[in-house]
């Protein structure tokens, strides 16, 4: 039986809004738990504002909760993370172009991350770039080229790349394919799934459509104004929701698998 590999246990978080007499707070995250096991790809669903990406913050290390506990693989992670941490899990964003630092080519991205990590010696790392390139489906000619010179896709999987050049177990994807159109949405989604399949990976997936989610993720959890409302296994989920937020959003799901299942 599989173990988790990361937990989020009655997590909260809490901002300050406003200042002097107007200010109050607002609770992002209520109490949130969930887990995500060895190997799973887990689906993390709701509507814009509602703490989807709070979370993913709070899990990478990016925002401090107000009280609860993260851990990985089974060991409590701290608010401060070590560089050690930091390698354990990485993110991707929702926009490749703002993700990638304009100034860099492809190869330099990746090797400011191997430097800062202090992962191989220099000597091996042009080898490694060519590596991932090869393991996201791209060609090796693109190691020279920045982000402004590729397509959307393409600047996705070079940040997909650059999260792999770490060799995390766990990744956390927040949004990942919502800034692409359909088509390539769903060559993202078929290299994700191969990557947890080639790489063990475990993946947290953050999405506002559930029809992707459908497609991917094993199981899903439902989070609305800051908490978690259904959590399921995929099937069952769409089968027979049980809260009525979730059936709001799988009533307006799209047919995305037959793109899906034509995209290589």
């Amino acid at each position: 039986m599989s173990r988790p590999i990361f937990e989020a246990r009655d997590l909260s978080v809490t901002f300050n809004v406003g200042r002097g007499r107007n200010r109050s707070q607002v609770q992002a995250l209520k109490n949130v738990s969930l887990d995500v096991n060895e190997g799973e790809i887990v689906g993390l669903v709701g509507e814009s504002g509602s703490g989807k990406s709070t979370l993913a913050r709070a899990a990478i290390g990016l925002q401090k909760q107000s009280s609860g506990e993260l851990f990985y693989a089974g060991q409590t992670l701290p608010m401060a993370r070590t560089l050690e941490d930091r390698r354990k899990m990485q993110m991707i964003f929702q926009d490749p172009y703002s993700s990638l630092d304009p100034r860099m080519s492809v190869k330099q991205a990746i090797f400011e991350l191997l430097d800062t990590h202090n992962i191989l010696p220099k000597e091996k790392r042009l080898d490694r770039c060519k590596e991932l390139l090869s393991l996201v489906k791209l060609p090796e000619s693109l190691l020279d080229s920045r982000p402004y010179a590729m397509s959307g896709g393409q600047r996705q999987r070079v940040a997909i790349a650059r999260a792999l050049s770490l060799n995390p177990h766990f990744l956390i994807a927040d949004e990942a394919v919502s800034a692409l159109d359909v088509s390539v949405q769903a060559s993202i989604i078929n290299l994700l799934s191969d990557l947890r399949d080639s790489l063990k990976l475990s993946i947290l997936f953050i999405s506002h459509d559930l029809a992707i989610v459908r497609l991917l993720c094993d199981r899903v959890n439902v989070i609305n104004l800051g908490e978690i409302v259904e959590s399921s296994p995929t099937l069952p989920l769409f089968d027979n929701p049980q809260h009525a937020y979730t059936r709001q959003l799988i009533s307006s799901v799209p047919k995305l698998d037959a793109i899906v299942r034509n995209t290589n």
